[in-house]
C-alpha cells in the first residue's frame, strides 16, 4: 500500500552525478589518485544529516566541526563532548532557525562561537578562481573544510537557499563534491564547479546579497581562554552597536583630556544589561565526575587562565580602569557597576547556572535554574597551593546536579565596593577591572582616532597597543577583536553581511 509523503527525489542528472554511480565512482577513484580527496575521509566519517528542514547550515557546521576535531567544551549528551545542531544557538535561536533558516553571516558568527577559525567570502567581492583555489586547498589536506551557500535552482534542484560542505575536488573535469546534508533528499553528487559558482553568485531575494563559501579550520589555540563575549542575550545587539559604533562618536563629541574622562565616557553610558556582553570563560565539571584533586588537564587550563590575568593587570591600562571602578563606587554604590564587584559567592551563583547550562548540552537561557547551597571551597592541586571551588546545587524543573567551578587565583586584591576592607572575592577570580580592561583592549584601533588632544590620543594608543604584550595576552584580546567585529557584522539590520537564508532543503 502506497503512503503519503516523499521518500527522496531524483537527482536530476546532468548535471549532477550521483557519488555512488558507476560514474561518481569512477571520479572519486581519480581524484584520490590525484591527491584532492584528503579532507573527505574526516567528513565523511562525521557525515551528519539535518534533522530539521532548515537546519542545512547548523548540520553543515556541525559536521565540519567534528570533522576538525574542536572540542565544544561542553557535553552533548552522557560523558560525550560532541557538536550537534542542538548545541549550535548561541547566535539564534533553535526555533528561530527551525523556522527561518539561519543566514550566512550568523553562520559565520556560530563557526566563530563555537571556537573554529573563520574566512567568508561572497560571490560579489570574490572571484571563480579564488574559490576554485580554496577548494584545491582543503581538498588537498583535512586541516580545513569549504562550506557554500548556494540556489539549487541552479542544479536543476527542487528548494531554494542551500548548505552543504564540500567533500573533494576533481582536477581533471573542474567537479566539486557536494555533500549534501539533506540526504533524505538527494545523495552526495559532483556537480562543475562552475555551476556551483553560478549556484553561489545568485542573489538572495531575502536579503539583496550574493550567496558565497566560507573557509573553516582549525585555530592554533582554544578561543577564549579567559574571556568571550557573548550573543545569547538579545541585549548584544545593542552593546555591539554602543562599543563599535557610538563610543567612537562620544569620544569625538565630548573634550576629554585624561585617561580618565576617556574611561568615564565608554563606562558611564554603557547599555544597562552590559554585564551580560563581556564573560569569563569559567572550568566547570560536575561534582560527581570530579574527586579532591586536579585533572593535569585541568591543572594546565587553570594555569593559562591565571598567566592571562596576571598579564592583563599588568598592563598600563589596567591600573587607570581599577582607579575609575573604584571612583564610581565610592558612595556605595553605583547600581551600574554591583555586576563587577560582587563578592565570589554571589557570582558563584550566577556562573554555577552558566555551568548548568554548558553540562546540558544545550544552550539555553540561565533563568530557568534555580542555584541553591552554592560554597566556597579548597581542592588539592598536588605540589602547588590549594585552587578554589565553587560548589552548588542547580535545579532546573525537577533535574538537580552538582556543580564544581574551578576558579583562577587572582593576584590582585580586590576592595569591596567602599574601598575599604577586602571583599569575599579578595584575589581569587577575574573581577571588574580586570573584564572591562580587557574589552577596552578589544575596541578597534579606529575607536579612539576622534580624540582631539594629540597627546592624550598619543598616550591612550600606547596604553591599548598590543605590540609588546605577551603572546598570551595578544592573542585574547585578538580573539575578543574578532568576536566584536564578527558579532557587529551579524546584527539582524547589517544586509552587507546577511548573505542568505537555507528556508527549505
Amino acid at each position: 500500500m502506497a503512503m503519503a509523503g516523499l521518500y527522496r527525489r531524483p537527482l536530476p542528472s546532468p548535471p549532477a552525478i550521483d557519488f555512488a554511480s558507476a560514474d561518481g565512482k569512477q571520479l572519486f577513484l581519480d581524484a584520490v589518485q590525484s591527491g584532492t580527496m584528503e579532507g573527505f575521509y574526516k567528513l565523511i566519517s562525521n557525515f551528519q544529516t539535518q534533522s530539521e528542514p532548515a537546519y542545512c547550515g547548523l548540520a553543515s557546521l556541525s559536521m565540519v566541526l567534528n570533522a576538525l576535531a574542536i572540542d565544544p567544551g561542553r557535553k552533548w549528551k552522557g560523558p560525550w563532548r560532541w557538536f550537534d545542531e542542538s548545541m549550535l544557538d548561541c547566535c539564534e535561536s533553535l526555533e528561530v532557525v527551525k523556522v527561518n533558516g539561519i543566514s550566512f553571516g550568523k553562520l559565520v558568527c556560530l563557526a566563530q562561537c563555537s571556537g573554529a577559525e573563520v574566512e567568508a567570502f561572497r560571490t560579489s567581492h570574490s572571484s571563480i578562481d579564488e574559490f576554485r583555489k580554496y577548494v584545491i586547498l582543503c581538498s588537498r589536506s583535512d586541516d580545513c573544510h569549504v562550506i557554500t551557500s548556494y540556489h539549487r535552482g541552479t542544479f536543476k534542484q527542487t528548494g531554494t537557499g542551500h548548505f552543504s560542505p564540500i567533500g573533494g575536488y576533481h582536477a581533471g573535469k573542474d567537479l566539486a563534491l557536494i555533500l549534501d546534508v539533506a540526504r533524505f533528499k538527494y545523495p552526495p553528487h559532483w556537480v562543475p564547479l562552475t555551476l556551483l559558482w553560478e549556484a553561489m553568485d545568485r542573489v538572495d531575494e531575502s536579503t539583496g546579497q550574493h550567496r558565497g563559501f566560507m573557509l573553516i579550520s582549525r585555530p592554533h589555540r582554544e578561543p577564549g581562554l579567559l574571556y568571550t563575549l557573548s550573543c545569547k542575550d538579545n541585549s548584544w545587539v545593542s552593546t555591539a552597536e554602543y562599543l563599535m559604533v557610538d563610543v567612537p562618536r562620544l569620544l569625538e563629541s565630548t573634550n576629554v583630556n585624561d585617561v580618565r574622562r576617556v574611561i568615564s565616557v565608554i563606562f558611564m553610558s554603557l547599555p544597562s544589561d552590559f554585564s551580560e556582553f563581556i564573560k569569563w570563560v569559567a572550568e566547570v565539571r560536575r561534582s560527581e565526575d570530579g574527586g579532591q584533586q586536579l585533572s593535569n588537564d585541568e591543572k594546565q587550563r587553570l594555569c593559562v587562565k591565571e598567566e592571562i590575568l596576571r598579564q592583563v593587570q599588568e598592563t598600563g591600562l589596567y591600573k587607570h580602569v581599577q582607579e575609575f571602578m573604584s571612583s564610581v563606587n565610592s558612595c556605595c554604590m553605583n547600581k551600574k557597576y554591583t555586576c563587577w564587584q560582587d563578592s565570589l559567592p554571589e557570582i558563584a551563583a550566577r556562573v554555577c547556572c552558566q555551568g548548568a547550562e554548558l553540562m546540558a548540552g544545550r544552550s539555553v537561557s540561565s533563568t530557568g535554574f534555580c542555584c541553591s547551597q552554592t560554597s566556597v571551597n579548597n581542592l588539592k592541586a598536588v605540589g602547588d597551593e590549594p585552587i578554589t571551588v565553587v560548589s552548588g546545587k542547580v535545579v532546573n524543573g525537577g533535574i538537580e546536579q552538582g556543580i564544581d567551578v574551578l576558579v583562577p587565583r587572582s593576584p590582585s586584591k580586590v576592595t569591596n565596593c567602599c574601598g575599604s576592607k577586602p571583599s569575599d572575592s579578595t584575589g581569587m577570580h577575574p573581577a571588574g577591572s580586570d573584564v572591562l580592561t580587557a574589552l577596552l583592549l578589544a575596541l578597534p584601533e579606529e575607536t579612539w582616532s576622534g580624540i582631539r588632544d594629540d597627546m592624550l590620543l598619543k598616550e591612550i594608543r600606547s596604553l591599548v597597543s598590543i605590540e609588546n604584550f605577551p603572546t598570551l595576552l595578544q592573542e585574547e584580546v585578538l580573539h575578543l577583536r574578532r568576536q566584536l567585529h564578527i558579532l557587529k557584522k551579524c546584527q539582524g539590520n547589517n544586509l552587507e553581511e546577511d548573505l542568505g537564508l537555507c528556508p527549505n532543503p
